[in-house]
């Protein structure tokens, strides 16, 4: 009997793994998850495979059992997939775009074009004349990890000692940060939805608002339309994550995630086809879905582990007290400062819904007990 669903092969299995089986099973899907551990937040609730996606073989037998391949971490070796690709398996995004969310100074060069911070590749202290600056390890940051703020050029040299070659940014002095979404598919077809603006502490988004209330309509236009022209230079298949600073009425393009993203979280509950149906229906070359906001605005936050282990007894005050909140816990052990889960709440009152969903927050974390 022939197949007639195909099954996607996702090379980790986190939270994002996780948020995307619901999708995938009203699409009747099959999702296959190559896990570092079957404790892993999407690997406990769907069919995986546990094994080392950096080890060859490992994930070439895990790819023969799938009909296409796409990612939800950017930490897999280049040199796998370019070695997939040449055995004739369909992966999504592809190596030739996906360099551009794993190495950095490949990505600037690339986008040397659009509207960013100056840069340059440096491996010695001297080469770089004016302080401050942001230095960043060229791969492998992210969440506040692998950036620096750099103030002098002893300080410089204690981070190219640590990690070698780095990317030195100029330091733009931005109003704020926000990240536009964009699928685009095999054929070209691309969608956006509206800006979000993150909010960040200690490097790591906390909430994000949607759409951006900060951003006038011009803007939101230039955001959009700077984040498809991305999209299809890089030839991203799949979904995208843009960040940018806003300074004044000028953008800068920050980094790429070529997956769905914790700014796009919002769109759950938020958008009429969320961030990781849009995933799954690019990958797969079928047709796009609506991203139009199902509300005015949405409002997502960050649960960060804290002293608090106990998630589901918060939620007996917090349901009572906003009924319209969305849950969404990772099942990942709580650990200070950790995404532990996120909440949503969508409405037309910006200042009662980022209210309630900070208090959420604050109670989830046990920085308050009412």
């Amino acid at each position: 009997m022939s197949k007639p669903f195909p099954t996607v092969g996702v090379i980790g299995a986190g939270q994002l793994a996780r948020m995307s089986i619901a999708p995938a099973t009203a699409l009747g899907v099959d999702l296959l998850l190559l896990a570092a551990d079957s404790n892993d937040s999407g690997a406990q609730i769907t069919n995986h495979i546990v094994g080392d996606y950096k080890d060859l073989e490992t994930v070439k037998a895990f790819a023969k059992k799938c009909d296409v391949i796409t990612f939800e971490h950017e930490l897999i070796p280049l040199s796998i997939i370019k070695s997939l690709e040449e055995d004739g398996v369909v992966v999504r995004p592809s190596s030739a775009s996906f360099v551009y969310s794993q190495d950095k100074a490949a990505m600037r060069e690339k986008l040397s074009s659009f509207p960013a911070p100056k840069f340059q590749v440096v491996s010695d202290a001297s080469e770089v004349s004016e302080f401050p600056v942001i230095a960043k390890a060229i791969s492998g940051g992210y969440d506040g990890r692998g950036v620096w703020k750099v103030n002098s050029s002893s300080e410089l040299a204690e981070v190219i000692k640590d990690i070698g070659k780095v990317l030195v940014e100029e330091l733009i002095d931005f109003d704020f940060e926000i990240a536009v979404m964009v699928a685009r598919s095999p054929h070209g077809q691309a969608t956006t939805w509206a800006p979000t603006q993150t909010v960040q502490k200690d490097g790591i988004c906390v909430m994000t608002i949607s759409p951006a209330p900060q951003l006038s309509v011009a803007l939101s236009e230039k955001a959009q339309k700077l984040a498809l022209d991305i999209a299809a230079v890089v030839g991203v298949v799949g979904v995208m994550a843009v960040e940018m600073f806003v300074k004044g009425e000028e953008l800068f393009v920050n980094e790429l995630a070529m997956r769905p993203h914790n700014s796009g979280h919002w769109t759950i509950e938020g958008s009429r086809t969320s961030q990781f149906e849009q995933h799954l229906r690019a990958v797969l070359d079928l047709p796009l879905g609506d991203p139009a906001m199902t509300a005015p605005l949405a409002v997502m936050g960050n649960v960060l582990g804290g002293d608090k282990e106990d998630m589901y007894r918060p939620y007996l005050h917090l349901m009572a007290r906003t009924p319209g909140l969305n849950f969404h816990h990772y099942k990942k052990e709580v650990r200070p400062g950790r995404k532990i889960g996120h909440v949503t709440l969508l409405g037309e009152d910006l200042v009662e819904l980022t209210k309630e969903v900070q208090h959420a927050l604050d109670y989830m974390s046990g920085e308050i007990d009412e």
